[in-house]
């Protein structure tokens, strides 16, 4: 796919596997969400494919001398599930103008609201001219396929404010993330915070504790087979009980703790010799990243247990700078996560819908920005500290 520069001839590729692992990854960094084993897992346990509205359309651009220049993660989607960028408003207001929203094509880790690299490129590759023609590439890839639009979810700073340069429209949402600020433990970490929310925080481990409940954080060889599916019972039963969609597959579950290893954490809760609940997470060099959590039986204060204290506590333990702790709750706060931005891009194909979406961004980035600084006002912290405002 030329798209001006012979020498940027973007490849598009169905199947992740069609990819050498290798290539791949020397392009995607320390991310574990942008890895081609998470990427595969994803694919060949039938959780993100063209059945289930998750075509992959991903890109890359071979470097002449062997390997990839760059690459991308982009599928062409017939519905707006598994994103947490939502544009069900976008989609009706288009379908109600006379026109077609679905399909559409998406840059992203299906089914994973954390923010990492979208545009993928090899270190020693010119980076600014590469994300360049990746992005013209996508937006070529759009017209050809003749689709509303383009949206790029959940990319770092650097990476939004680029597309924001190239005329791409931009979103603003929150998440909530705590900070390592060089806490010797866990106890260091309380005494950070005003008494009253250390006092709560306390109890509710107490509680925890009281009832029974061991938890440990497994990873690489330590989860075995029966913790998967043990692990993919809770997340069905939470599905159940939030009327959701179970998108991923026990399949896959068993695929990242086979091919990630090292980076998956998944901490159990075991009550009377029986597991009754985890936290699914995968880290980066720096980061501890929450992504599905589940419960067979109902303990008091277990969520914030297993989901926010125990991923702090393995944070400290192991040096990482960040844990986020996925999409919404701004319960999280009290706990030691504070308000963070993170963004989207997006490119309309349609100029008068571009117009109107473009008025209506407008106007949710200026309420956002006063939201984040709202929230922000009630760090649980002694001095408040909204963190690193380049997160």
């Amino acid at each position: 796919m030329p798209d001006g520069n012979d020498s940027l001839a973007v490849q598009v590729v169905s199947r992740i596997a069609e990819v050498p692992a290798a290539d791949w990854d020397a392009c995607a960094g320390g991310n574990p969400f942008v890895s081609h084993a998470f990427l595969n897992a994803l694919e060949e346990s039938g959780s993100a494919t063209g059945e289930t509205g998750w075509h992959p359309q991903h890109l890359v651009l071979p470097n002449p001398a062997g390997g990839l220049l760059g690459c991308v993660p982009l599928y062409l989607k017939s519905h707006s599930y598994g994103e947490y960028v939502f544009d069900w408003n976008w989609a009706d207001a288009y379908e109600r103008a006379g026109g077609h929203y679905y399909p559409k094509l998406q840059c992203s880790v299906p089914f994973t609201p954390a923010t990492g690299p979208r545009l993928l490129v090899h270190p020693e590759a010119p980076r600014e001219e590469i994300m360049t023609g990746l992005t013209a590439a996508m937006i070529e890839l759009a017209r050809r396929h003749r689709v509303s639009s383009l949206h790029i979810t959940f990319p770092p700073k650097t990476q939004f404010d680029h597309f924001g340069d190239l005329g791409l429209l931009q979103r603003i949402g929150v998440q909530y993330h705590w900070q390592n600020q060089g806490y010797p433990d866990f106890d260091a970490f309380l005494a950070s915070l005003a008494s009253r929310k250390r006092k709560a925080i306390k109890k509710e481990r107490r509680k925890v504790a009281e009832s029974g409940i061991v938890l440990r954080a497994l990873t690489g060889p330590e989860i075995e087979t029966r913790h998967w599916d043990a692990f993919f019972r809770f997340y069905m039963a939470t599905a159940d009980r939030k009327w959701g969609q179970p998108y991923l597959t026990r399949e896959f579950f068993h695929r990242i703790g086979r091919d990630l290893g090292e980076r998956v954490v998944l901490m159990v809760a075991d009550y009377e010799g029986e597991l009754v609940a985890g936290a699914l997470n995968l880290r980066s060099d720096d980061t501890l990243y929450g992504r599905n959590w589940g419960a067979l039986a109902r303990f008091k204060f277990l969520h914030f247990e297993t989901c926010y204290y125990q991923a702090i506590d393995y944070a400290i333990r192991h040096g990482l700078e960040w844990v986020e702790a996925g999409a919404q709750g701004e319960h999280k706060i009290q706990r030691g996560y504070l308000p963070m931005a993170t963004y989207s891009a997006h490119w309309i194909g349609d100029p008068a819908f571009r117009e109107a979406v473009a008025r209506f961004l407008d106007q949710e980035c200026e309420a956002m920005e006063q939201q984040i600084d709202l929230l922000g006002d009630h760090s649980p912290f002694k001095q408040a500290d909204c963190g690193d405002p380049e997160r």
